[in-house]
């Protein structure tokens, strides 16, 4: 399980990596526990979570990115589009 600390050491595509592997798992699990009775229900619950904390970090870094000036039009386009998946 990926902790919020080790997700703010990752390099912003990485955390898209981790954040897209979750989203499909998810995918995969729903689906699953549509069709048949899940193995580890709990599974379920983790990847959302894991899902909201990519969220948040990206959230925080595209924050202070406009905060500090550094932004640029490209680096909200890119939030953006993170957090209406």
């Amino acid at each position: 399980m990926t902790k919020a600390t080790e997700l703010r050491e990752m390099s912003d595509e990485q955390i898209r990596l981790v954040w897209k592997d979750a989203a499909e798992s998810l995918f995969r699990l729903r689906i699953q526990s549509q069709t048949e009775k899940l193995a580890a229900p709990s599974e379920m619950r983790k990847q959302r979570k894991l899902i909201a904390r990519c969220q948040t970090v990206l959230g925080e870094r595209s924050r202070e990115a406009g905060a500090s000036g550094e932004g640029t039009s490209a680096d909200a386009d890119s939030a953006s589009k993170v957090s209406t998946n």
